[in-house]
């Protein structure tokens, strides 16, 4: 397939080649011996064990993730949300657990249904197999998104063209874009049939995850809907469950609406605007006392109809202090029909919404009769229900959006900075927008008062934030932000029928006044742009449905206290679960359209492709009981029809019900599946996009809660980023784009996994570097070369006794040992790679350079191999396998080692002499290669020596620090807060003035890298400054090799103090009194050779 443009190419590919073939060859191995297989304990073997020695005696590992929509090719993202779990599973067999990795697959909801239209509709327009299609008498045809009556062409949008157009990927038809994934035409024609894909595209995700090495477990395999009739009866289980437990109910509420498709259009159902919800206002109407001169005309176009301005608020108890009304002067608007009394002004937008909230008399039907520009309604006399001043006038105000709201805005200065500072920004300057100074007359009316701002709110903070005009956006927005929220939480109102009370408890009150009044009524519109997978621009509809009581105050509880148990890996992911409960309710848990299960008490509606994957992972533990097939047309290992599976079954397994008295399946069977789910459940772990968060993921908690006892709950629950390819969003628009299949063919399987796990893993978005990827493979091949030709020549290593360079990389192979193990069991991947691949190279690297004058150690380098085999494993397995078993000739796959055991305390002291060593070297290479660098320059002139002659260095050792030092040390650590682990400055420097250091310029700046220091190791590590070995006698080990390295004629160590005694060229005082701890001093001096 070609590259996207915006990917690189491969310029050789021969190693790639070499290691794909290998990559091939043992995942046949794995498939094989049905590696990845794994089965609870028989009941025998668990009889009489407690829980805790069950997960002692077979300890289990149960990860999973979001099973994918299967309507297309696995994506990169994909593959990295795969690859947490993956990676998991690979470190978690190495402890010896039994591990179970399952992989669903997603068909329920509209995507499919609506792809299978789309083709069924093209074949009638251009034929079978779309030959009549003729491209180049194509015109770009926008898709209609309209659905109501009556409705003016719309302006098109921009941005939202472009969205929409990213998304389609520029492809306008549907058979486009499966031949764009590599379908031929000729067999599009199959896809019409929207169960056909379910047939298609699941063995091709089983065969994109076989070639990336993923270690799942297939039997376990299934996809939804009622295609698969044994996953069709857990759902109808399911939901009967949380029906007769009360937690789908029926009732009227608002709800993101396709008009287009004649449903709720749910998170999954959009091409945009997913985790959007509808917000709620309330509609203000403000009936038209005095049209201005400019739009008088409307008059005629609504008959005896009283005409009334719409706007919408979020502040309803605010309403007696307008002193206008606000519109959008270059913005156009609509007269809407609204019933046989009443036309409305606002937006179609508003007014589309409108039309699914019974707000019209004809249910979707907007009827407008007028467009006007809003500079033409400008001057209008209206009346201000509920306002102190009972008719004000309609002004301009530039920032109205058409996008939210109604279009038309109250205005009350008093309490809103934007009102406030447009209201003021029109009186100075009435001529310049043509108003009438008279309309704007009114001053600020109080409305309630507040603790920290008086009863001028908007005013007080326009003033504070130095606010100049209604154009300083960043800033009244943060001074709008600020008066919502202490209006709300401290305001007490001043005016009205709930005047006294705490505007937290009049808010609702001064609401359902007005609209008992019949002064206002409820609005809602999407929180956003909702673009369903049909092309159309959804709206709020309010509407009888079944809904699934999210945010219930006890089932809420519940779900807190489960998510309080919860290990998420970090505050983000917890923070953004505890944002979702605190607003999440009454989910919209039905649909009439697309593919699913029916509801079983309401068959003419099937469950959203939401609600019907809470709790799937369950299913996992019996899946392969059951069927055969992902689609159940065979028999799974206990041979069970679908019709046995009864509502009492499922409870038996499940729920530890009773025993089913008139199942037709034996007891035994039975007593199979339950143990199975009872060993593995609950999931130790489940691995997610952030974006999930809003709705599955919660979804998920809410019904383990609710369905499962508290020692079946989920142990924790990851989220990741998402993944950008090359430093750029993924998109196919631009070209920037990569499927899991095309990565794996391009650089390998484990080229593109070691990628994955460097690309991070955070919840900060993630990068796929692809000359990283093309990097790796280099990286592996060469590894795979040294360890065969280092097993192959291994009589031509050292043998005998060990020297000290030998025991500094046994130290740090084992050290490496466990900081890796520490970050594979905190899901630190990118971290265990560092230290488990690259890191372990680099230390045999220096211990290759450092003993090259007497060879490495034989035992050592094949106790090298083995490791940096074992600990790259979960993420590289095929390198690790070719290792293992062709070059180690291990019998049993790698796949079966267990994690390298480091079976005594690494020695400390030996390590920092290995991290001494190298940080020495570095150090003086750098210095003389510092010195070349200003000698090429012209700039050497006074250089101590030249370092192309021959040259000798001495080494000053210092066994103390400096006197100043420990005075400054000595401040840090009097004026150190063990509780709070922090230095104290205040009392840093009253120290350093009592003792007379405060003058020194240089204790200040010691002590701030000090408490640095304290940061990065602690405070014992910090405040204990002696160095655990002895630096002449590894100065002395390592002598050899700086001579060798650093092509020297001589080099000597000298302690500094001895070194200050000596005469002559060559002991510079300020050189060797810059000796300390650790760090020793150098001096370099030119000798003849």
């Amino acid at each position: 397939m070609a590259a996207s443009r915006n990917t690189i190419e491969l310029a050789q590919t021969g190693k790639r080649d070499y290691l794909q073939s290998l990559e091939k060859k043992y995942q046949k191995r794995w498939q094989d011996e049905r590696v990845f297989e794994a089965n609870a304990p028989s009941a025998e073997e668990l009889k009489g064990l407690s829980r805790a020695e069950i997960q002692e005696k077979f300890p289990k590992w149960f990860g999973n993730f979001p099973f994918p929509y299967t309507n297309g090719a696995l994506h990169l993202g994909h593959a990295f949300t795969i690859s947490k779990i993956e990676f998991a599973a690979g470190f978690q067999r190495m402890l010896g657990k039994r591990v179970l990795f399952p992989h669903g697959f997603h068909c329920t909801g509209m995507p499919i249904k609506a792809s299978s239209d789309k083709i069924i509709r093209e074949m009638e327009l251009f034929g079978e197999n779309f030959e009549r299609f003729n491209p180049d008498a194509e015109e770009e045809v926008s898709a209609p998104t309209e659905t109501t009556e009556s409705a003016p062409a719309a302006k098109p949008d921009k941005a939202k063209k472009g969205k929409v157009a990213a998304k389609a990927t520029g492809l306008k038809y549907q058979f486009q874009i499966m031949e764009s994934i590599g379908i031929p035409r000729e067999d599009i024609k199959k896809f019409a049939d929207p169960y056909y894909w379910l047939e298609y595209f699941p063995p091709k995700c089983i065969e994109d995850n076989n070639a990336f090495g993923s270690r799942i477990d297939w039997r376990r395999s299934f996809i939804t809907t009622d295609a698969n009739p044994y996953f069709d009866s857990f759902v109808r289980w399911q939901v009967n469950k949380l029906y007769a437990m009360g937690k789908i109910k029926f009732g009227e509420r608002y709800t993101i609406y396709s008009p287009k498709d004649g449903q709720p259009c749910m998170d999954h159902d959009r091409a945009e605007g997913e985790a959007l919800n509808p917000q709620e206002y309330t509609a203000i109407k403000m009936e038209v006392v005095q049209w201005s001169d400019a739009s008088s005309e409307i008059a005629e176009k609504v008959g005896d109809r009283k005409v009334f301005l719409v706007a919408a608020t979020l502040r309803p108890e605010t309403m007696y202090g307008q002193t206008n009304c606000f519109v959008g002067p270059d913005l156009k608007y609509g007269v809407f029909i609204a019933n046989d009394k009443e036309a409305f002004v606002c937006t179609h937008k508003a007014a589309r919404n409108m039309a699914f909230q019974g707000t019209f008399s004809v249910q979707g039907q907007v009827n407008q009769v007028h467009e006007i520009q809003g500079s033409k309604i400008v001057g209008t006399k209206i009346k201000a229900p509920f306002a102190v001043n009972p008719e004000v006038y309609v002004l301009p105000m530039e920032t109205v959006l058409a996008t939210k709201g109604t279009g038309v805005v109250t205005s009350v200065p008093s309490d809103s900075p934007d009102d406030y500072a447009t209201l003021m920004d029109l009186r100075k300057k009435a001529e310049y927008y043509k108003i009438d100074p008279s309309w704007a007359a009114i001053d600020p009316v109080p409305v309630l008062s507040t603790p920290t701002y008086g009863d001028m709110t908007a005013p007080a903070l326009v003033k504070k934030l130095k606010i100049q005009s209604a154009k300083d956006a960043k800033q009244l927005a943060e001074a709008k932000e600020i008066a919502y929220k202490e209006g709300f939480y401290s305001g007490t109102m001043l005016v009205g029928e709930f005047k006294g009370q705490p505007v937290q408890d009049a808010k609702q009150k001064v609401r359902d006044s007005m609209i008992a009044q019949g002064l206002a009524f409820a609005y809602a519109e999407p929180e956003g742009l909702v673009i369903s997978r049909s092309g159309d621009e959804c709206v709020v509809a309010l509407m009888d449905q079944w809904y699934l009581d999210y945010g219930e105050a006890v089932w809420r509880a519940q779900t807190e206290k489960l998510l309080s148990k919860l290990d998420t890996y970090g505050t983000e992911t917890r923070n953004g679960f505890e944002a979702v409960l605190a607003w999440l309710n009454k989910w919209a848990c039905a649909r009439t359209y697309g593919l699913g299960t029916k509801i079983p008490w309401d068959p003419q509606f099937l469950v959203e492709s939401l609600s019907d994957s809470t709790m799937y992972m369950a299913y996992y533990t019996v899946a392969h009981f059951l069927h055969g097939t992902v689609n159940g047309s065979q028999r799974g290992s206990l041979d069970i029809a679908p019709e046995q599976m009864t509502e009492e079954v499922w409870e038996y397994i499940f729920r530890n019900g009773p025993l089913p008295e008139n199942s037709s399946i034996p007891k035994e069977k039975l007593e199979i599946m339950r143990n199975e789910f009872e060993y593995f459940y609950p999931f130790d772990i489940r691995s997610s996009g952030k974006d999930l968060i809003p709705n599955h993921l919660t979804f998920c908690i809410y019904t383990h809660a609710a369905m499962f006892p508290e020692d079946k709950w989920p142990l924790s629950i990851r989220c990741n980023g998402h993944l950008m390819l090359n430093g750029q969003k993924m998109s196919k628009s631009k070209g920037n784009t990569l499927t899991m299949r095309e990565s794996v063919e391009k650089f390998g399987a484990d080229a593109s996994r070691l990628s994955l796990a460097d690309a991070g893993d955070g919840i900060e978005d993630a990068n796929f570097d692809e000359k990283t990827a093309n990097a790796n493979i280099l990286r592996l091949h060469t590894l795979i070369s040294w360890c065969e030709e280092q097993v192959q020549n291994g009589d031509k290593l050292r043998t005998g006794e060990r020297n000290f360079h030998d025991r500094v990389f046994e130290e740090e192979i084992n050290n490496l040992i466990n900081i890796t193990e520490g970050h594979f069991a905190e899901y630190n991947f990118k971290d265990a790679l560092k230290y488990g691949f690259y890191e372990l190279q680099s230390v045999r690297d220096w211990y290759r350079e450092v003993t090259s004058d007497v060879g490495m150690h034989h035992d050592l380098v094949l106790y090298w191999i083995r490791v940096a085999t074992l600990l790259v494993l979960p993420i590289a397995p095929h390198f690790s396998e070719h290792i293992w078993s062709t070059v180690l000739k291990e019998p049993k796959s790698v796949q079966f080692a267990l994690w390298p055991e480091v079976t005594k305390p690494v020695d400390r002291a030996i390590i920092d002499a290995g991290a001494y060593m190298r940080d020495t070297t570095k150090t003086m290479r750098d210095a003389e290669l510092s010195l070349l660098k200003k000698m090429n320059k012209g700039k050497g002139a006074q250089a101590p020596y030249d370092p192309k002659k021959p040259k000798a260095v001495r080494i000053y050792v210092a066994t103390r620090f400096p006197e100043w030092q420990d005075q400054c040390v000595q401040v840090a650590k009097d004026a150190y807060d063990a509780e709070r682990d922090k230095v104290d400055d205040a009392k840093v420097r009253e120290l350093l003035i009592q003792r007379g250091l405060i003058k020194d310029k240089k204790a200040m700046p010691f002590i701030q890298l000090f408490k640095k220091r304290i940061g990065e190791f602690g405070a014992a590590t910090a405040f204990n400054r002696t160095v655990p070995f002895s630096e002449v006698e590894v100065l002395q080990e390592f002598l050899p090799y700086l001579k060798r390295t650093l092509g020297l004629v001589d080099a000597e160590i000298y302690l500094a103090d001895d070194a200050k005694t000596k005469e002559g060229p060559g002991f510079t005082k300020n050189i060797i009194e810059s000796a300390e701890p650790g760090a020793p001093a150098f001096e370099y001096r030119n000798v003849d050779a």
